[in-house]
């Protein structure tokens, strides 16, 4: 199995502690959150991890080939543009081996959800792409029957998404961050989409011909640590 790890944001959230550096190399407890996600995907048993740069790409690039990684490591370099989840995970189609199932994780997310019981689950439903999410609070959420996408809510633009007519019996559940995609999706995305593009839409979209489905897991063993305040907490929660 293979990674991509998005790290090419500008880390607003996180200012000022990125006004110097990229989120990836925010330090908890001393060590990167680009770090702390390498080394828990590698125990995971994932042997190849594409990290994409954009936000202080040099200082990025200098930190992943300085270290001695335990998987291999390539950079997927968008340093002329940021590409936004969907156009990130097309542009680094060709990094791929186009035969394994790929985890796309957020940089700022830290979690113990096991990817193998996941990488089970995916194959168990033949899954185009399989989301992590948990039933918490979030201004956007998206919308299953049956684990099954069927659309998107942000609640704060009262905003609705479909992958085809809109329903009115659904479980809402809060993306995590945290994706497995079929090792086709990115050179498919790659084919008929250009520069920067959002990815949910195109989760709504192939859900009307491919198994979209969610893997639901316990919030408790999952933090967003995109904002200054949750640093305190993250220190905890990777002791």
């Amino acid at each position: 199995m293979e990674a991509f790890i998005l790290a090419a944001g500008l880390g607003t959230r996180l200012r000022p502690l990125t006004n110097d550096r990229p989120k990836a190399l925010v330090e908890v407890g001393g060590r990167t959150l680009l770090e702390i996600n390498i080394e828990r995907l590698a125990r995971q048993g994932i042997g190849h991890i594409v990290v994409n740069v954009h936000h202080f790409a040099d200082m990025m690039k200098d930190y992943i080939e300085s270290h001695d990684w335990p998987v291999k490591v390539d950079i997927s370099d968008e340093s002329d543009l940021l590409l936004d989840t969907g156009g990130a995970i097309a542009h680094a189609a060709p990094l791929f081996d186009g035969a394994s199932r790929i985890l796309v994780h957020n940089v700022d997310i830290l979690s113990d959800i096991d990817v193998l019981s996941m990488m089970n689950y995916a194959e168990y439903t033949g899954s185009y792409a399989t989301l992590a999410v948990s039933r918490r609070k979030s201004s956007r959420q998206l919308l299953f029957v049956d684990s099954m996408l069927v659309g998107w809510h942000n609640f704060n633009t009262d905003e609705y998404l479909w992958t085809d007519s809109p329903v009115s019996m659904y479980e809402e559940m809060a993306f995590s961050g945290i994706a497995l995609i079929d090792p086709h999706l990115p050179q498919d995305l790659a084919s008929t989409h250009k520069g920067a593009f959002p990815i949910i839409p195109e989760y709504l979209r192939l859900a009307k011909d491919n198994v979209i489905n969610a893997f639901e897991h316990d919030s408790r063993h999952w933090l967003d640590v995109g904002k200054p305040e949750t640093l305190s907490m993250a220190e905890r929660f990777v002791m």
